[in-house]
Order: structure tokens, then sequence, then C-alpha cells
């Protein structure tokens, strides 16, 4: 059976997953560098590991094969995940991919530069019910396609 894994840390749309992944019965990792509250007793699995510098990044990546879906919004994390087969999913709805991978890490490169040139401000805005809502949509998306991959 598949899995969907979190990089919680910073996940906006963590009950977005517990839905989706309660309506077809899936396993859910919410990965942490702390403790957080899940929901009882719906196949979520708090993990928490050491505040190690990628601790949480390590310990998803060298767990998600094909079939299982990653949520999360790093993307050197998601570059790895893809390499083992997994379905990754940003946490924005946006979904990465072989194809696009690439450019994500030469922007995420660039605006860290601009970033520490003071060129560049501010993090992600804030997520809205129509953002929320895509991606839910696609993260049913992605957990058909993987349990579709997991029977065959």
């Amino acid at each position: 059976m598949i899995a969907i894994f979190i990089d919680a840390d910073a996940c906006p749309v963590k009950d977005e997953v517990y839905s989706v992944a309660a309506r077809y019965d899936l396993r859910v990792f919410v990965v942490a560098n702390a403790r957080m509250r899940v929901p009882s007793g719906l196949g979520v699995e708090l993990v928490v590991v050491d505040r190690g510098f990628d601790a949480a990044d390590d310990w998803i990546a060298e767990r998600a094969r094909g079939g299982d879906v990653v949520v999360t919004g790093d993307i050197p994390l998601a570059a790895r995940c893809l390499e083992s087969g997994a379905r990754v999913l940003g946490t924005d709805g946006r979904p990465f991919t072989e194809e696009s991978i690439g450019g994500a890490l030469g922007s995420r490169a660039l605006n860290a530069e601009l970033r520490e040139r003071g060129v560049l401000g501010g993090g992600p805005r804030a997520l809205s019910e129509k953002d929320r809502s895509k991606f839910s949509s696609r993260l049913d998306q992605f957990v058909q396609a993987g349990l579709r991959e997991h029977a065959s």
C-alpha cells in the first residue's frame, strides 16, 4: 500500500492531507523536528527526528518509494524523492516533476542569492481557500495514480 509523507515543520496543508488520506485509508507519516498534534485513529503517525540539519528530509527521502506521495515545500527534498520514484506535491498544490525540478532548483538558488543581497524579502503568501482546494484536488489525483501504480 502507498503512504503519504509530510515534511511537516512548516506545512500549511496538513489537515487537507489527513482528509484525503482518510478517504483512501492511507498511512500518513508526519515528519517533524518537534512534537505536534496529529489526529488519532486515522493512520497518522508522528515521526519526531533529531533537530539536525535536514534530519526530517533524510528520514523522508530514505523511505519514500514509487507510488508514495511526498508533500513538501523543500525543493532539494522534492528532487531526492523524485529520484526514488515518489510523487511530490508542493504545499501550494504545484507538482514537482522530473521536467520541472531543474528549473525549481535554479530558481531557488537565484532567490537565495537575491535574499542575501537584500533585493528579495518576505516569505510565501498565505494560502487562500482556492489554493487549499487546488491542493486537495491535486493530492487526490496523486493518490489515485499511486494506487493504480501499486495495483499493477
